[in-house]
């Protein structure tokens, strides 16, 4: 079995991705890891090349920055990285730049992929999601995250990233999938306040046009990570490649639940999911098989 591993990053420094270690994570599972780097206005590259690890091949690629809907670029991208993985791969793990795998889960997936390598039915395997928010100490806990996401698909090329990145389709319909008892944590919304921002200020140009900029971000040095309805304290243990950038937190969060920021209708929806673990009306960007 051959396991090829592939991402996207541009501007890791910058915007503080923890791309580093999203790389270094899917390391045991993979026979090579394509990195695809965007241009960008620090030194990512050198920060990719310092990995220093022979699984890694390294591509170039310019982003096309006029793709402002949906966030279409991030699934050309996508889909770009998935064409450079070796032919003779059998599966292929995607992983995004704030996206990271529990050492624990290691062989828990390379099982998963060695078991249904030879159930063609099976177009991908679907990973539960650990969504962190403010700091490494607390977990989205509302619809307004999503809970499971495909990141390990076919070597099949009629598979295509879909809308902004956060899944897959095979010619345009949803993959069938197996469920894998493995999350992968998510670190998008952990970092400073004023990274945060900036990343925001442009992250959402990837979406929106610049009328919708001007009226919709705000035009302040920090984020305001009170703009939360529900959180949970983590109460787990994070991936060991994570625990440098645990320690040097820079900054302080906490969580407020009488402060929380949600409507009539979603408090009974969490209410509602918590008493039957029923989550109404969930988008699924996938067919679960098994």
């Amino acid at each position: 079995m051959f396991v090829s591993g592939f991402t996207i990053i541009r501007n890791a420094i910058k915007f503080d991705y923890p791309a580093v270690e999203a790389i270094r994570s899917i390391l045991p599972l993979c026979d090579e890891v394509v990195v695809l780097v965007g241009q960008s206005d620090d030194d990512t590259m050198a920060l990719i090349q310092n990995i220093q690890d022979s699984k890694i091949r390294i591509e170039r690629s310019v982003w096309d920055d006029k793709l402002r809907e949906g966030g279409r670029v991030l699934a050309a991208e996508t889909d770009k990285a998935f064409q450079l993985i070796r032919p003779e791969a059998d599966w292929a793990f995607y992983i995004q730049a704030d996206e990271v795998l529990h050492e624990k889960y290691v062989d828990t997936v390379k099982n998963a992929m060695a078991f249904y390598q030879d159930k063609t039915e099976i177009d991908g395997l679907l990973f539960d999601y650990t969504h962190f928010y403010g700091s490494y100490d607390y977990v989205g806990a509302s619809r307004r995250w999503y809970r499971k996401e495909i990141r390990v698909i076919r070597n099949d090329k009629r598979i295509k990233s879909y809308r902004d990145a956060q899944g897959f389709r095979k010619d345009g319909e949803k993959l069938a999938v197996a469920a894998v008892p493995a999350s992968i944590y998510h670190y998008g919304w952990v970092k400073h306040p004023e990274l945060q921002q900036a990343k925001q200020q442009s992250f959402h140009k990837m979406w929106h046009d610049d009328l919708w900029m001007e009226k919709e971000i705000a035009k302040v040095k920090d984020f305001d990570y009170s703009q939360i309805d529900i959180l949970k304290h983590f109460r787990g243990t994070h991936p060991s490649v994570m625990q440098k950038r645990i320690n040097d937190q820079n900054w302080a969060f906490s969580f407020d639940p009488t402060q929380a920021r949600w409507t009539l209708k979603s408090r009974f929806m969490y209410w509602l999911e918590q008493q039957t673990g029923l989550r109404l009306f969930e988008y699924k960007n996938y067919k679960c098989v098994y």
